[in-house]
């Protein structure tokens, strides 16, 4: 599979994510998927595994990796993967270029 531009990951998406496995016997990774669902038709799944699939891109930086499925990756062309620490909350975000519209909740988005 070719992708144009793969996503990108923020230094500070890497700086949270080596803060979160300071300390831990076995880093995590950080698993960036898309799945049908959410309010808006597609939602982002995001969540710490312990070893990528064989099939998976694996985006590292600052000794950290992010991990990314091949079922995604289409649906996640040239985004960036960030952190954000908001009055809301603190949370990992994905700033999606091919998205056409997102609910309010940044979880869910269309294309």
């Amino acid at each position: 599979m070719s992708i144009a531009l793969p996503p990108q990951v923020t230094p500070r998406a890497f700086a949270r994510l080596a803060e979160i496995n300071t300390g831990a016997a076995a880093p995590r990774a950080l698993r960036v998927a898309v799945e049908g669902g959410g309010c808006s038709g597609f939602q982002y799944d995001l969540k710490l595994e312990e070893a990528a699939a064989e099939d998976d891109l694996i985006l590292e930086g600052q000794g950290q990796r992010v991990l990314i499925d091949p079922v995604s990756l289409p649906f996640l062309e040239n985004a960036t993967i960030d952190f954000t620490d908001e009055l809301i909350g603190a949370r990992f975000v994905v700033q999606n270029p091919n998205a056409s519209a997102s609910c309010g909740c940044g979880i869910s988005f269309s294309m």
